[in-house]
């Protein structure tokens, strides 16, 4: 029986844009990243990894999701922008949706909604 294993990228935050309000030019500066349970995307990759059943993989492939976190630090807006399947795509909807809060982005002090892409990607060895 062939294995599949996850590989979840350890680069999805650092994919944030600016998404809502000001019509802003980001510069760089005073941002400070949303968190995942007091940490970063480590965390987060933990929470999908306990919460996603792999039974629902049956291919190889990568899905990619983008959510918002908004400035009250939950996660809505969910769209799969790449799925393997419709099992693997529902499960992986299912998770995001029964995500804890988050900590949201900051810039100037201020709370930021920030979109995210988090690609998982799926091999069979």
């Amino acid at each position: 029986m062939k294995g599949i294993t996850i590989l979840l990228l350890l680069l999805p935050l650092l994919s944030f844009s600016q998404i809502v309000g000001d019509d802003e030019v980001y510069l760089g500066g005073d941002r400070i990243e949303a968190k995942f349970n007091g940490g970063g995307i480590e965390n987060f990759n933990k929470f999908i990894q306990e919460q996603f059943n792999y039974s629902k993989v049956t291919k190889a492939g990568r899905m990619i999701a983008a959510f918002t976190i908004d400035v009250d630090g939950n996660l809505n807006h969910i769209k799969l922008v790449e799925m393997i399947d419709v099992d693997s795509a529902t499960e992986l909807i299912r998770v995001l949706n029964k995500c804890p809060k988050w900590q949201p982005a900051t810039r100037g002090g201020k709370p930021i909604s920030v979109e995210i892409k988090y690609p998982m990607v799926f091999k069979y060895h």
